[in-house]
């Protein structure tokens, strides 16, 4: 079995010092050390230096292949040549201007004709920007307040989709939350029937890819008795494909479970890594989106919906969801081989290009943690308890030799055994 050397990191832990003089906690959100997915934190890189294709550098010169993929945004590969060509070529003649560049309008023509649900298209920065104005469309359309949720979740960050037990959420940010579990239409139903005309909305990811938890697709037919009831209730049912969109169908996550969102979010596909999100939706709300004050300093930014253009137009030429689920389907029949050839039960859940991964044979979670660990020390860039992502210019080299990481890692887990 081929040995990896054991990667160091002392520049990082030089870097990471200094960070924590001048900036909170050093690295703050969910990249940051603290947030408990890079256990233990001696394992992992915590600056970068250079990133290519589907590798990333740390400040010592590890190459890492990358499964985080900067948390979703680079899904096509680092520095793809097209998309910061089209960036670099809108640079020269436009970004943050007085009056919008007519690129934003191509980018929302663009989005129309992709995406499924879609007849407009509205553009910010962060899935937060989108998620937000998604739940405020929801509640002006409406004139109701409360927003339903299945555990689980992930929104964003401001307050209406913090917990309470977060520190600065008040109980007026979250008193109008309702909560249900994912893929139990009977406790959905109740929960409408008991706050009948009350429900401005549903917000929810395509399927159950949550932290800390196998991933998995609700029941047939559940989507479309969702909108059922959406429908009769007259309540706004909300896709948030921040995470997802564009790695199922191209079309929208909606569309590939068969099933049409009043409001649809995307973010990190979107643009390989530039600045932008859009809320596309339904005809029947363009007027109530127009009546909102919504807006920001950089919304309108031109560089980004140039980049937004190419990203989506080389998504459609690769057929990058088929692509996505050849890759990570490959990668995590190996890995699953890699586990059961040293004695472990990996779980390997979710699509195949957004996998998540969990060592069955410790509920405690310790031991895929350390499994977790050996792999970044070798070179393959994972984290303990968040989903993976799937990149384009992923090779069937870096596959190769991600499942040998991880047979190596396996390894030196049996051995500390």
């Amino acid at each position: 079995m081929m040995q990896f050397p054991i990667y160091e990191y002392p520049k990082s832990r030089e870097a990471f010092q200094r960070a924590l003089r001048v900036i909170p906690s050093g690295i703050y959100g969910h990249q940051g050390p603290s947030e408990g997915c890079y256990i233990p934190q001696s394992a992992f890189p915590l600056f970068s230096s250079y990133a290519k294709g589907a590798h990333f550098w740390d400040l010592d010169g590890n190459d890492f292949i990358d499964y985080m993929c900067g948390y979703g945004p680079n899904v096509l590969g680092y520095g793809d040549s097209d998309v910061d060509t089209a960036a670099l070529e809108q640079r020269k003649k436009e970004d943050c201007v007085t009056a919008p560049s007519s690129v934003m309008v191509d980018f929302a023509e663009l989005l129309v004709d992709t995406v499924a649900s879609a007849d407009w298209a509205f553009f910010a920065k962060n899935g937060s920007d989108v998620t937000t104005l998604a739940v405020l469309t929801a509640r002006a359309a409406t004139r109701r307040k409360k927003i339903i949720f299945f555990n689980g979740y992930y929104h964003g960050v401001h307050p209406w989709t913090q917990k309470l037990d977060y520190p600065g959420v008040l109980e007026e940010d979250v008193a109008n939350n309702l909560y249900v579990k994912f893929n139990d239409y009977p406790a959905l139903e109740k929960l409408f029937n008991e706050h009948r005309g009350e429900i401005a909305g549903i917000i929810t990811q395509p399927y159950a890819h949550g932290n800390f938890n196998d991933n998995y697709f609700a029941d047939a037919g559940y989507w479309q008795k969702i909108r059922k009831l959406c429908d009769e209730s007259g309540s706004v049912l909300i896709v948030d494909d921040v995470r997802c969109g564009f790695r199922l169908d191209l079309a929208g996550s909606d569309h590939y479970f068969g099933f049409q969102a009043d409001l649809i979010c995307f973010c990190k596909a979107l643009a390989n890594g530039y600045n932008v999100s859009a809320l596309c939706g339904r005809d029947s709300l363009r007027d109530v989106v127009s009546s909102l004050s919504y807006t920001g300093s950089y919304w309108m930014s031109a560089v980004p919906f140039a980049a937004g253009i190419a990203c989506i137009n080389k998504l459609k030429a690769l057929n990058a969801p088929k692509l996505f689920h050849e890759l990570g389907t490959k990668l995590t029949e190996g890995f699953k081989a890699a586990a059961a050839n040293n004695g472990f039960d990996l779980a390997v859940s979710g699509a195949p290009s957004l996998f998540y991964l969990r060592l069955a044979d410790d509920e405690s979670l310790m031991l895929h943690q350390q499994w977790v660990a050996e792999c970044v020390k070798r070179g393959i860039f994972l984290t303990s308890h968040h989903n993976h992502f799937i990149n384009a210019a992923l090779t069937e080299e870096d596959i190769n030799r991600s499942i040998e990481i991880a047979e190596d890692a396996f390894h030196a887990l049996k051995d500390a055994d």
